[in-house]
């Protein structure tokens, strides 16, 4: 960039451009002298406004390295004739706040930097976005905003970190939550316990399995929102930064061609999204990330929608949690384009949504040069006809328990039946104090309320308590529900996202001590041994919990939230059923 004097003149931009408003004609003379200040010249001034949208931070390895990831996005977009202006918002880490009174942040952080990035889009008149994306929040977050905004917008992800190694084995952040849950069971030492902590996370780049991240990330491509083969590239390598620099070149493609999400965005790509999700194994989060991203574009999505689809679907990729392999595993087989392309030839998948390189699902795999089925690794991807389960890893069970719907994503028996006595908990801290204290028994099934979007507020992820479980040797033979939620590393018969939550007087508010309680994978059922007449005398002695937080931002989002049924939005204008 370079100042330029003399003789004005006329940059020539289109004026339907909103960065028209703040650039062009004498009365905005003030405003250019504004991006003067910062060495924009007059050919920027001329050219589509871009604006970079970076969450870098140093609160978290999955953002800690966007910078560079922005940089070589910033450096696509000046390629490619525009004019990139970087700006930022927020991060929380998931898992630095699990098991903390942090993690109530969270799910309230995916709606500040959807708020965030539309303001400043919006404020700023710009013409297109680059949105970048690193832990959990951020993804669904920037998507939010792109719809909201409908500008041209591509998506880029900061990619996955690598997995450590530790006694010869791959782990990841999962191995060390848990190690925890071993450790408290005697099964290691103090000393292996933090030599895993030390092993587990060799660098930069969000969570290394088929964790929450990962999942937003592979569903983007899904969406058309990210162009196909971007998702699975580690954070820490060339392939990420080439990644950002297409993007920011693509993005003056949707500004010369007009392609903005609406034009993008279909009742068939996201049915396309949960196809690939359920097949992956991918995270629960990616149920309430999908509903509330496609409550903001206005389409049509239930919660029945997710199982409906799993019967069709089966399960093909062995990654972490579910699984033994990580993203970076599926990325040398050929990235998400593999298994999208598996789904497509099996007419699982809608081959003519648009993405938004301007091209359809089915036109943009037959231009990549994919591995042929033949070269694929069947222990990272297996073929359709022989999947590790028949049907999709996402369920939605209903019951008493769950009149509007409740998710379990299976790890383990896709045909589990678990029935035993339950043992409540107003919220996460007394659970985790539970089971620390190894009371944990077979055949259990523990119930965590009061974790919901409102009642939280902010619906928590438990991994901490779900790790501990686990990490105790109850995988198979202890479940647990929430109407909170949790982790995309969780493994086990775990049952969250339970609607209507406690706090307005869902259901799972009447449960006792020693209820029984009955789960059914294949029925799809989720019960309490109760009459309706029984619960309904419960209810009614039922007095509402006061809120914990009556100031500040947990107050202000947790008293806008929707049910976790239709995406726990608070966008005013979004369906928030």
């Amino acid at each position: 960039m370079s100042q330029q004097s003399g003789r004005p003149r006329e940059h020539g931009k289109d004026e339907r451009l909103p960065s028209h408003e703040v650039t062009a004609g004498a009365e905005r003379a003030p405003h250019r002298s504004m991006f003067r200040a910062m060495g924009f010249d007059d050919d920027d001034l001329a050219a589509p406004m871009v604006g970079v949208a970076n969450p870098a931070a140093d609160v978290t390895p999955c953002n800690i390295h966007l910078d560079s990831v922005a940089g070589a996005a910033i450096e696509g977009v000046e390629s490619a004739g525009g004019m990139p202006v970087e700006f930022g918002t927020i991060t929380v880490s998931d898992a630095i706040s699990m098991g903390t009174e942090g993690m109530k942040a969270s799910l309230i952080s995916r709606e500040v930097i959807a708020d965030s990035v539309e303001l400043v889009a919006f404020g700023e008149r710009m013409d297109a976005l680059v949105t970048v994306a690193g832990c959990d929040k951020n993804l669904p977050g920037m998507m939010m905003a792109a719809i909201r905004t409908d500008l041209p917008t591509v998506f880029v992800y900061g990619g996955t970190i690598l997995p450590g190694e530790h006694g010869g084995r791959d782990v990841t952040i999962q191995d060390v939550f848990e190690g925890v849950g071993a450790y408290a069971e005697g099964a290691i030492s103090r000393a292996e316990l933090d030599e895993l902590e030390r092993d587990a996370c060799p660098g930069a780049g969000s969570c290394a399995g088929m964790y929450t991240a990962n999942t937003m990330a592979s569903l983007s491509e899904a969406l058309g929102l990210a162009p196909l083969g971007t998702a699975s590239a580690p954070a820490e390598s060339e392939a990420r930064l080439d990644v950002a620099r297409r993007a920011g070149e693509a993005v003056l493609y949707c500004v010369e061609n007009d392609v903005r999400p609406s034009e993008v965005l279909s009742r068939e790509s996201f049915e396309n999204a949960i196809a690939l999700q359920v097949a992956l194994g991918g995270s629960t989060n990616g149920v309430l990330h999908l509903l509330a991203l496609a409550a903001e574009a206005g389409i049509d999505l239930a919660i029945e929608d997710f199982d409906a689809i799993s019967k069709r679907t089966p399960h093909i990729c062995n990654l972490r949690p579910g699984g033994t392999r990580v993203v970076a595993d599926l990325h040398r087989e050929g990235g998400v384009p593999v298994v999208l392309r598996r789904l497509l030839d099996a007419d699982l998948l809608d081959g003519d949504a648009m993405t938004v390189t301007g091209a359809t699902i089915a036109e943009s795999l037959a231009a990549l040069d994919l591995p042929a089925d033949g070269e694929v690794d069947s222990d990272v991807v297996r073929p359709v006809e022989d999947p590790i389960h028949e049907e999709g890893a996402i369920k939605i069970l209903t019951g008493n328990l769950a009149p509007d719907g409740a998710v379990l994503k299976v790890t383990g028996d896709d045909r589990l039946r678990h029935e035993g006595p339950a043992r409540v908990f107003e919220g996460e801290e007394s659970a985790m104090k539970w089971v620390q204290e190894g009371n944990v028994e077979s055949g259990d099934v523990l119930v965590l309320r009061g974790e919901g979007p409102r009642g939280g507020p902010g619906m928590r992820e438990m991994l901490g308590v779900t790790a501990a479980v686990v990490g105790q040797g109850h995988e198979e033979d202890v479940a647990l529900l929430t109407d909170g939620r949790f982790s995309g590393a969780t493994r086990g018969p775990m049952i969250g996202h339970v609607a209507p939550e406690a706090f307005v007087g869902g259901p799972i508010a009447a449960v006792e001590d020693g209820d029984r309680v009955a789960i059914d994978v294949p029925e799809r059922t989720l019960d309490v041994d109760l009459t309706d007449g029984e619960l309904d005398t419960r209810l009614e002695e039922w007095e509402p919990p006061e809120p914990d937080y009556r100031s500040g931002v947990l107050a202000k989002y947790g008293a806008a939230f929707g049910s976790a049924a239709a995406g726990a939005v608070t966008n005013p204008g979004a369906t928030r059923d």
